[in-house]
């Protein structure tokens, strides 16, 4: 196997993911879903931009993902305070329940592979991969 940094980023994004759908997709939700319930659960009635730069989606794939959100019940956009501008994006009950399942299974699975560091390894990974994040993205409110 490769042991280059990018290989090895690239390599552990893809199997936590894998591992992540393999157990959520029979709860009915599809790639990407999961990433904007778990944003929504920290960040409910956020912009449609700001759920894009929050879960690294470009704009127009997440206008789509939001349609079929919606069209599921897991997510409703509305305005707020009359300004027809600009719509907010609230998660229904529905939704809210498929964000528990989310958070629990992302917080499972983080525990198993922390599990298998010691402490300082798993403090050191964390702050290896915020450092990259940092590093890498243009707007520091992306991380949010």
């Amino acid at each position: 196997m490769d042991q280059s940094f990018h290989y090895l980023l690239m390599a552990a994004q893809g199997l936590f993911q894998r591992a992540v759908m393999g157990e959520l997709s029979a709860a009915g939700l599809t790639a990407g879903q999961p990433k904007v319930l778990d944003y929504l659960g920290l960040h409910d009635g956020s912009m449609q931009k700001h759920i894009a730069a929050g879960c690294q989606i470009d704009p127009a794939t997440l206008t789509g993902l939001l349609g079929r959100m919606e069209e599921k019940g897991l997510i409703e956009r509305r305005s707020r305070d009359g300004d027809r501008r600009s719509l907010h994006v609230y998660l229904t009950a529905e939704g809210w329940e498929k964000q528990r399942l989310v958070r629990s299974t992302l917080e499972r699975l983080e525990g198993e592979v922390l599990r298998s560091m010691t402490p300082e390894q798993g403090a050191a990974l964390s702050a290896g991969l915020l450092q990259v994040c940092l590093i890498l993205a243009e707007n520091q409110e992306v991380l949010q």
